[in-house]
């Protein structure tokens, strides 16, 4: 019996285990919320709350056993300027679990582990998405119509303009040679 054993093991050594901790931690912080196995997301729940908690208090020895989980400046300067600040009244919970349905491959059940005040940037996305929307139909439309009657067109007048333009030169020439040989 495992009464009193804290942890899961997810069938990894000491070392590998804790690498993929560290590795899902840095791309929380990063994106604010990520899809993972419903185990590895409530074994990563305490870890996030406790460098939550560390960069609420906003000193230098915070700074640094953050730094010793993210590995990454740019990402600590993050967590304490601009989720941290989210969680001032807050006393905890500051991510959230939501079961995501199972893997299709192993049948593993899928969770969404976020930060729950964090806002993630969808507003942008949106506006992207609807000017990608509007500009797409009217330039695929353009495209399709310009090209085929171009090429059809280009390649149909080309040949009988050639052609036409040799056969009409060859009989201007010798009109000419005939007119020079009269005047001399």
């Amino acid at each position: 019996m495992r009464h009193r054993m804290r942890g899961r093991k997810f069938g990894r050594e000491r070392d590998q285990r804790r690498l993929m901790i560290k590795n899902l931690l840095v791309s929380l912080v990063d994106h604010g919320r990520i899809n993972t196995t419903e185990a590895k997301a409530k074994e990563l729940r305490g870890r996030a709350e406790r460098l939550v908690t560390y960069a609420k208090k906003n000193t230098v020895h915070h700074r640094r056993l953050v730094y010793r989980y993210l590995q990454n400046r740019t990402l600590v300067k993050k967590l304490f300027d601009e989720i941290a600040p989210l969680y001032t009244e807050r006393e905890g919970g500051y991510t959230r679990v939501l079961k995501n349905g199972y893997r299709k491959g192993d049948c593993a059940p899928m969770a969404i582990i976020e930060f729950t005040d964090y806002i993630i940037h969808q507003p942008k996305e949106e506006k992207k998405s609807a000017k990608k929307k509007s500009a797409k139909p009217k330039e695929t439309k353009v495209k399709k119509e310009e090209k085929p009657k171009e090429t059809t067109k280009v390649k149909k007048e080309e040949k009988p303009k050639e052609t036409n333009v040799k056969k009409e030169e060859k009989p201007e020439k010798t009109t000419e040679k005939k007119e020079t040989e009269a005047k001399e």
